[in-house]
């Protein structure tokens, strides 16, 4: 296609070609603004030497200006009607390859050459961005960063710090693994059809190693996961009451104060750090059982 796609016209025009409605089932919001588009490609730092993984191409607005910067591009598209029609609009580029699959079900070593490490871009759907989120990066997907339109609220949730109403689980897992920062908030009008709220361009920087070191990330997660269920909670009650975890309110207390940290505390107080501490200590008393 010789024009831009990311514009209203052109994407109606695609639309009423291939008789596209967006799907509900799917999440499917359309970008049309080229601006956006730019901020997406900056943030990034797209070379001919990378490698580009788009997810939920779409009809292919951010595909087409992947395409023109990236030296390889690797869709994945679960809505297998567009796959034939991102192939026609997209075929003056030559270095786009197409996978019709379910991104949580893509085998990526499949994708992946021996020492190469991606760059993730894509237009999430709204429904599914955490379990995308963080099964590329629990996964460890070899990737460089991933840049990300999600939903204003999760972005916001992803790089908050302690303290505040925004700071959960997400955002400790986040920033386990990458380092966040919200590019841009995107309004809703950008879109064919307009979701109902604010969007937010998102780049994760992902880390070679975790910022803290721990003796076990699985009970890591699950010390971070029971201080959340309830936020409401003391650490003292959500620790004890976990059936995640195999320990007595006397042993929380005492990996609590090993740790230096005040059983009253709720979870959204505790910085990473901490939570480190806390989970070495209830990890050796599970081990010392």
């Amino acid at each position: 296609m010789d024009k831009q796609i990311g514009t209203p016209a052109a994407t109606v025009e695609i639309m009423k070609k291939f008789n596209i409605s967006p799907s509900k089932s799917l999440g499917q919001n359309f970008l049309i603004d080229n601006n956006i588009l730019d901020k997406i490609i900056a943030a990034g730092e797209i070379t001919k030497k990378d490698h580009v993984v788009e997810v939920g191409p779409g009809i292919g607005s951010l595909t087409q200006r992947l395409a023109e910067v990236a030296g390889k591009l690797t869709v994945i598209e679960k809505d297998k009607h567009l796959i034939p029609v991102l192939k026609e609009v997209l075929a003056p580029y030559t270095n786009i390859s197409y996978i019709a699959e379910d991104v949580l079900k893509v085998d990526w070593t499949a994708i992946v050459s021996e020492r190469e490490r991606l760059k993730v871009i894509a237009n999430l759907p709204y429904y599914i961005t955490t379990p995308i989120v963080m099964g590329l990066l629990e996964n460890r997907v070899p990737t460089e960063l991933m840049v990300f339109m999600v939903q204003r609220e999760v972005a916001e949730r992803m790089v908050a710090g302690p303290g505040g109403k925004d700071y959960g689980s997400l955002s400790i897992a986040v920033q386990f693994y990458s380092q966040p920062e919200i590019v841009t908030i995107v309004p809703p009008t950008v879109f064919i059809p307009r979701p109902n709220v604010d969007s937010a361009v998102i780049k994760l920087i992902t880390l070679e190693k975790p910022p803290i070191d721990v003796l076990s990330e699985e009970i890591f997660f699950k010390v971070v996961r029971a201080s959340f269920q309830q936020r409401r909670k003391t650490l003292r009650n959500s620790l004890s009451k976990s059936p995640e975890l195999p320990i007595s309110k006397e042993q929380v207390e005492e990996a609590l104060e090993a740790a230096g940290i005040n059983p009253q505390l709720r979870g959204e107080k505790l910085s990473l750090k901490e939570f480190g501490f806390i989970s070495d200590q209830i990890y050796q008393l599970i081990k010392n059982k």
